[in-house]
């Protein structure tokens, strides 16, 4: 697993090497999104760094996400009408999914990539990826209620 010091150096070496400028404002909402762990949306990402970077619209928020996650360097994640969010743990995981609050947490188990194949035997896809999420209430909710 990289620390976030190193995968934010990885990530802008990666950005350099597209042609892609580094600017105060896309280096602060790429190292939010690697030292975060509570997968944001862009309108939340906007409201952490907006004092910071007071001129910085949300429509910078959303063309930034775009550039990272073309390059490979984030993953949006999607739930229905619900806004996007975004994880930059590209490491093999889960989320666990709270169907009160909505807080996704990550989560390790075995790679489940054998359900690929199954998947493709049954249905004759040429299955790409998957995805797993997990729903019920996190510890915060089951201790207000």
């Amino acid at each position: 697993m990289q620390v976030p010091g190193q995968q934010l150096k990885i990530a802008i070496e990666k950005l350099k090497g597209s042609g892609v400028r580094i600017t105060p404002q896309r280096q602060a909402i790429l190292s939010f999104l690697i030292e975060t762990m509570t997968h944001p949306t862009a309108d939340e990402i906007y409201k952490m760094l907006e004092t910071k970077f007071p001129n910085m619209s949300v429509a910078t928020i959303y063309n930034n996400l775009k550039v990272f996650k073309d390059l490979g360097l984030i993953k949006e994640l999607t739930y229905g009408d619900a806004s996007s969010r975004f994880d930059a743990n590209l490491q093999t995981h889960y989320h666990a999914i709270c169907d009160r609050c909505g807080k996704i947490e990550d989560f390790y188990t075995e790679n489940l990539s054998n359900v690929e194949q199954v998947a493709a035997k049954i249905t004759g896809f040429k299955v790409a990826s998957h995805r797993m999420e997990v729903y019920g209430t996190c510890r915060s909710c089951q201790l207000n209620h």
